[in-house]
């Protein structure tokens, strides 16, 4: 073996030594705000938020309940209930095909875990979108289990909190998709009418259907900072009325400026809003009664 066969061993040899990028522990996590790189561990305990430049990184239906429920006092209901294929829908895939992918991704049964926790020992119907779970898409079972928490906020005299994070409605349902848009709507209208509280917390993004209807219907409407909210996309509104859009356009702070959202809350501020706001919404509505 000559000395160029030599080294080409040895560098192969190296090669297969190093662990391949799938192999590698993610340890640490870039910020897509601002690329500082961070230990994983200073990102959660900040509850995923960037402790460099305050960048409100998405995050799932458990983690946002384990921030903002009191400890151990979630309660899902309607975990049993799964989309079905009305329409037999195939683009690039079977819709049923996507549904089971995104039942096997993220453990759950459909883009919303539903159920009751306390805020602060404050009682409150809960209703969290998943957006790892085809985009947070608002299909049938989504619009049942956002229905069935408002009959339960009613029988149970208390309020409901939604948080949003949806890129709209499901295509693959079609108008069955779109009707639940009038269906939530209709039923927090009942809420509406005996003087409970809809708190409504939209977070990066809330998108399309879901922002024109029940996301914009609630008596607080609240913000993550940096969220993106809005109907159609950017680029189809600017080819629309062929300008230019303001800079900062569908962001949180920029709808807040407008008048279209009441307040954006940082995340780590979250909780105890929420229960200023219900314990403002329970005295109210017990006077009410007592009147």
């Amino acid at each position: 073996m000559d000395l160029k066969d030599l080294f080409s061993k040895i560098s192969f040899d190296r090669k297969k030594e190093q662990p391949t990028k799938k192999d590698a522990p993610s340890h640490w996590v870039k910020c897509p705000e601002c690329s500082a790189l961070m230990f994983f561990k200073e990102v959660e305990n900040q509850d995923n938020i960037c402790p460099k430049c305050n960048f409100h990184m998405r995050i799932g239906a458990k983690k946002r309940i384990e921030i903002l429920a009191d400890e151990g006092s979630f309660v899902e209901y309607d975990a049993e209930l799964k989309p079905v294929d009305p329409l037999n829908f195939v683009d690039k895939k079977s819709y049923k095909k996507r549904v089971d992918e995104a039942q096997k991704k993220t453990g759950r049964t459909s883009a919303v875990v539903s159920g009751e926790c306390t805020i602060n020992s404050k009682p409150v119907q809960i209703v969290v979108f998943d957006f790892a779970f085809m985009g947070g898409s608002l299909g049938s079972v989504e619009g049942e289990k956002i229905v069935r928490a408002v009959n339960r906020a009613m029988e149970k005299h208390q309020g409901l909190i939604i948080v949003s994070a949806s890129g709209g409605a499901r295509m693959q349902e079609s108008t069955f998709s779109l009707m639940q848009m009038a269906k939530t709507s209709a039923a927090l209208k009942k809420l509406d009418a005996l003087g409970l509280p809809y708190i409504s917390i939209l977070t990066d993004p809330t998108m399309g259907g879901v922002s024109a209807s029940f996301a914009f219907l609630g008596d607080i409407i609240i913000a993550e900072p940096g969220a993106l909210i809005g109907f159609a996309g950017q680029r189809v509104i600017k080819q629309t009325i062929g300008a230019d859009l303001p800079e900062g356009f569908q962001r949180a702070e920029f709808l807040l400026e407008k008048g279209s959202i009441d307040m954006v809350v940082n995340r780590s501020k979250m909780k105890k809003t929420l229960s200023d706001l219900l314990t403002m919404f329970y005295k109210d509505s017990e006077s009410t009664q007592a009147s």
